[in-house]
């Protein structure tokens, strides 16, 4: 009984911390601000928005502005046009508007000089037609043109020109048939045959 009491008695001496860690075992370590820390779970990521605006090339607004320059000018369109002419060459169609002006030359709603390249020869055969008559300076050509290539375009453009001259004057007619300028060139490409290597070229006779 002596030995009961005794160990009670050294129990009750005992007193035990009611502090219980949650996560026994664990080694915590401070917190530091490096470049490596890992964003909090409640902390909201940054969303990156990024907008850009594509800008129409400089020849698109030309072409829009000439547009809209050809459209003030000639209001109903080509065929509402009282001094208008019709030119052909091999594949290609031009249809031509004078008007009173400086000398412009616009076609297909691009100026003369960018349309055909700069090409001297090309550019020349427009103006022929003014020339002759001396009105380099007095008309604006505008051109709708299509098929061909560009070489035959210009030389439509020339008919068509010389076309439209005609409704302005009837004494026109002389001067510009003196030069040509009133003849349909109907040269064309002529078409390869069967058997021919070209439309008159024969492969080689080879006798052995």
């Amino acid at each position: 009984m002596a030995s009961i009491t005794n160990l009670a008695s050294s129990l009750s001496s005992l007193s035990f911390s009611s502090q219980v860690s949650q996560r026994p075992n664990t080694i915590s370590f401070p917190r530091a601000n490096s470049v490596f820390a890992l964003p909090a779970k409640s902390a909201r990521r940054a969303s990156l928005s990024i907008t850009a605006t594509v800008s129409a090339p400089p020849e698109e607004e030309e072409i829009v502005e000439l547009k809209k320059y050809v459209k003030s000018r000639l209001p109903g369109g080509f065929a509402a046009q009282k001094i208008i002419g019709t030119g052909r060459r091999k594949c290609a169609i031009a249809r031509v508007v004078l008007q009173e002006g400086t000398g412009k030359v616009i076609i297909n709603y691009r100026d003369a000089k960018e349309y055909l390249q700069g090409n001297p020869l090309w550019l020349q055969y427009v103006k022929v037609p003014l020339v002759t008559l001396g009105y380099e300076n007095s008309y604006d050509i505008f051109v709708k043109a299509h098929g061909g290539g560009l070489s035959g375009q210009a030389q439509a453009i020339t008919l068509g020109v010389a076309r439209a001259l005609l409704k302005v004057s009837a004494d026109h007619r002389s001067p510009l048939k003196k030069e040509g300028l009133l003849t349909r060139d109907a040269r064309v490409v002529e078409r390869k045959k069967a058997g021919l290597k070209k439309a008159r070229k024969a492969p080689q006779f080879s006798k052995r």
